[in-house]
């Protein structure tokens, strides 16, 4: 069964040489400090949006469709930038936008009917232990994995202008399982997330 949340980032034929040492040079100054500071202050208001969310849906069974379009608005536009700056996948810059654009990366998360109330509780006082631990102990080798793989996509990138695929889809594949627990705990879904980054 298809986890209900779908992360793309479309491959690229070529990357640039150049870019992906003004990324590493000077990225923190022309990417990290613009879009960090808007992601902060949306960061903060989506813990606010959350903790309402779940009060909503503890009482009424169902999120708000504004406020899931803004969470959901905070996860892409944060992918978006990961994707171009800390990943290397993509060369284009990313929008600051929450909305769903032309760039490159794709984020959709289904908009459930209903939620369940006692498994918003279950999250709330249990999340931690049932999810944060198994899925936390093996994203955290996955992300050091990433990080090297990531470093490595860099020389090859500086030298042949290409992503290995292999690479590429290693890296995507942490985004969409940090993605999908992300969405488990962050309410917007009841799904348990799998232990994996596939996506059919």
């Amino acid at each position: 069964m298809e986890y209900p949340v779908t992360l793309t980032v479309d491959y690229p034929d070529r990357l640039s040489r150049g870019l992906v040492i003004l990324k590493v040079l000077f990225g923190w100054l022309y990417v990290g400090i613009p879009h960090g500071i808007l992601l902060y202050f949306y960061g903060i208001a989506v813990s606010i949006v959350t903790f309402i969310a779940f009060w909503v849906v503890l009482f009424t069974a169902k999120y708000p469709k504004g406020m899931f379009d803004f969470v959901v608005g905070y996860n892409r536009w944060y992918n978006n930038v990961y994707a171009y700056y800390t990943y290397l996948l993509r060369d284009e810059y990313p929008p600051f936008a929450s909305e769903q654009t032309t760039y490159p990366v794709t984020l959709t998360v289904d908009f459930p009917d209903r939620l369940s109330r006692g498994l918003v509780i279950l999250k709330f006082l249990f999340g931690w232990l049932y999810v944060g631990i198994p899925h936390g102990i093996l994203l955290c080798f996955y992300g050091i994995a990433v990080s090297i793989v990531t470093f490595i996509a860099f020389w090859v990138v500086l030298f042949t202008a290409k992503y290995p695929r292999g690479m590429f889809d290693f890296v995507v594949g942490f985004m969409r399982w940090s993605l999908n627990v992300t969405a488990y705990l962050g309410l917007l879904r009841d799904e348990y997330p799998p232990f994996s980054g596939e996506q059919k």
